[in-house]
């Protein structure tokens, strides 16, 4: 510093003594900017180029500073100044690579993806050495859901560092979302073994473990990557929707693993306690619908019902979406909402705690939430509380374990007034099924029984990978085996993977069915081939103690009855509330032994078999499963009774925070900090904002050009 100090003295002293001495004003730059004074630097650079305009050296320099103060104002919250200073540094150096990366990252902050594109390629013409700015190429093209560019991208960077743990995570990712296992797990691990305290890569090998169906080392996963990082919002949220698919309810893990992540995770977000809303009971009401899956996804074949069918003059709806990536279901369901009147709200990227300052700001009276705790939910908003009265529904099989939402809606089937099952909310039962499906115009027509051609019953399953547990394949075993003639057929995405198929092969032989009477099939893209699909089976298998949802919908839908078992928590129950009301509960077991007798049973008269698939349809069509308006009115009415509720001082969130206050002193209260979710449950990592600039140049008394900085890495 004392260097520093006498340096800048002489250099002040030549300036004086020779006002147009412009190397001494571009050294006073470089020792402001060293000691962290931006301004004074650049104001050095000013002086240096209005004596001496060429002067490549305070040119460059001022390029490095302007780039470096852009930088600090963007981490302080200005991203729209440091975007100024990143282009003004270009101003003096047109081929300034960090400054053009570091205009990527803010560009990729403000979700301007195609600009942000620009910016990198263009870094990586004037520096081939940035894999930063590969890395951060692959992340966009991923969430573009260009995953063969975003892997051109990861492998560019690993071929520029072999060792770059990020982009050896993120080209794990878009493996696992290919179903490439071997290869994802190649990746991860290699990131994990190049950085051991890689929280996040843990968290991704969880859900690629998840994927592929093994869910207990998915567990440990997570909770390996939570004593890394115990702020780890994904890997806690990943960690409660893995347990979902072992645990039957028998105990209270569940409840007490929910709600000990929503008692800390409320504690982020201030909770908004008073609202003016007017306590009318009878006005119209703003219902406000917020999830990331207003597109073709498992939700969005329930929430279509709603959407559809709301008394938009007695029940204005106002959509938040967070949807990554929209598609043709998206601008339906958007262009419907707008036209009955409703409001339609794009909030990807944006803070949490804004969304629900936006909520607050339209006068949401009720707020629906419909993903729980799968990927890019919207819990940090509902945390915040900006509406009266707030309610989970559709995405998730359990509680939320979140105290600020009051109620969960559901049936007497799926949760019997009996239930044991704890829930942080209120309960909500729905007259008839708690779900409303409307079937996809692309499904195509009904096929024949395959039986009736082949000869033989053709049992199968189109659930995920993680909701076939061994205990639903030693069941699946004991039918197969029982009719020796049967065959199986699976679908999921991780079946493209070789180890993956052979694992689950192998687990089925051991229990005693031979490996060349099933068929695996990888994922179908298209929707329409996908319904097509259950063309190949003649009875659907569900999952236990994690029952089918959507799956169950399009089974019956395409005339293929499925067999389900009843159980002890909602999970287990989705299918005993649809095949109720479709009219055929005579396919719900109650016990294993059931469940294997009644796949027999329909498997023993190809000819009824048959005649069922073909008068399925029609019948689900009729049922309250997929009558849209009548549903929709029994949801409103559900709706009014809550605004009842609360206009009466009935708020059951609030009275279960200040029983948590009354019983948890101050003191003890944890305070931990949680990430925000990206676009996948499986974590990329997006380098920056980063800053990536090295030392100014001094400069000689004759200027050198080349003295002048080269880009760093």
């Amino acid at each position: 510093m004392m260097q520093y100090d006498l340096a800048l003295s002489c250099y002040e002293k030549a300036a004086l003594e020779r006002p147009l001495y412009a190397e001494a004003y571009c050294n006073m730059g470089v020792i402001y900017k060293n000691r962290g004074d931006l301004d004074a630097a650049i104001a050095c650079y000013e002086r240096c180029l209005t004596i001496s305009p060429n002067f490549e050296i305070a040119k460059n320099n001022m390029a490095i500073a302007l780039t470096d103060l852009g930088t600090k104002v963007k981490l302080e919250g200005d991203i729209n100044q440091g975007v100024a200073y990143y282009k003004k540094a270009l101003y003096y150096n047109w081929h300034y690579a960090d400054a053009m990366y570091n205009l990527g990252v803010a560009y990729g902050e403000m979700l301007k993806f195609d600009k942000a594109i620009v910016f990198y390629e263009l870094a990586l013409h004037f520096n081939p050495h940035c894999a930063e700015a590969c890395n951060n190429l692959g992340v966009i093209y991923k969430d573009k859901d260009n995953l063969d560019k975003a892997v051109e991208c990861y492998q560019m960077a690993l071929s520029i560092k072999p060792n770059f743990s990020q982009s050896l995570n993120n080209l794990g990712v878009v493996y696992t979302v290919q179903g490439k296992m071997d290869a994802a797990a190649s990746m991860i691990e290699k990131a994990i073994v190049t950085n051991p305290t890689y929280a996040e890569a843990y968290n991704n090998l969880g859900v690629l473990y998840r994927d592929a169906g093994n869910i207990s080392l998915a567990i440990e996963a997570y909770e390996r990557c939570l004593q890394i990082d115990p702020d780890s919002r994904n890997a806690g949220q990943n960690r409660l929707l893995a347990m979902n698919y072992i645990h039957e309810g028998s105990d209270d893990k569940l409840f007490e693993a929910h709600s000990e992540w929503g008692r800390r995770f409320m504690k982020l977000y201030p909770q908004y306690t008073s609202w003016d809303n007017p306590k009318d009971t009878e006005r119209p009401l703003v219902i406000g619908y917020v999830s990331p899956d207003y597109f073709t996804h498992s939700v969005s074949y329930f929430i279509e019902a709603p959407l559809s069918h709301h008394d938009y003059t007695n029940y204005k709806v106002v959509v938040y979406s967070a949807v990554v990536k929209a598609d043709a279901k998206t601008l339906k369901f958007k262009d419907r909402v707008l036209k009955k009147g409703g409001l339609w709200r794009d909030i990807y990227g944006i803070d949490e705690k804004k969304v629900a300052s936006m909520a607050r700001d339209d006068k949401v009276d009720i707020l629906v939430e419909l993903t729980g705790h799968t990927a890019n939910n919207k819990l940090g908003m509902m945390a915040s509380r900006p509406a009266p009265v707030q309610v989970t529904w559709i995405g998730y099989p359990n509680t939320t374990g979140l105290p600020t939402i009051d109620y969960r809606i559901t049936d007497s089937l799926a949760d019997p007034p009996a239930t044991k099952q704890k829930h942080v909310e209120e309960l909500v039962r729905l007259p008839e099924c708690f779900l409303c499906y409307t079937p996809s115009p692309e499904a195509g027509p009904v096929s024949p029984a395959p039986a009736l051609s082949n000869g033989f019953i053709t049992f199968g399953s189109f659930n995920n990978l993680a909701k076939i547990t061994p205990k639903v394949l030693q069941v699946w075993a004991r039918i197969l085996c029982a009719l020796p003639n049967s065959r199986l057929v699976v679908k999921c995405k991780p079946f493209c993977c070789d180890s993956v198929r052979q694992r689950f092969l192998s687990m089925l032989e051991q229990l005693g069915l031979e490996p060349s009477r099933v068929d695996l099939l990888p994922l179908i893209l298209l929707n329409h081939d996908h319904m097509q699909a259950y063309s190949l089976m003649d009875i659907s298998l569900d999952t236990f103690p994690y029952a089918g949802t959507t799956t169950t919908c399009e089974s019956l839908y395409m005339g293929v009855p499925c067999v389900t078992m009843a159980g002890s928590v909602h999970a287990h129950n989705v299918g005993v509330s649809l095949l109720t009301e479709v009219g055929v509960g005579h396919l719900i077991a109650r016990t294993e032994e059931e469940y294997v007798r009644s796949a027999l049973q329909l498997a023993s008269d190809i000819p009824a078999l048959a005649e069922l698939r073909m008068t399925l349809r029609e019948q689900m069509k009729k049922s309250p499963v997929c009558d849209g308006a009548k549903f929709t009115r029994g949801l409103e009415s559900a709706y009014r009774s809550m605004w009842h509720r609360y206009c009466n001082g009935d708020m059951p969130a609030l009275r279960l925070m200040e029983l948590m206050q009354q019983q948890q002193p101050l003191s003890e209260q944890v305070s931990i900090k949680f990430s925000e979710p990206k676009a996948d449950t499986a974590q990329e990592n997006h380098i920056g904002p980063v800053k990536m600039n090295g030392a100014s140049s001094v400069a000689s008394s004759t200027p050198n050009p080349s003295s002048c900085k080269e880009n760093g890495n």
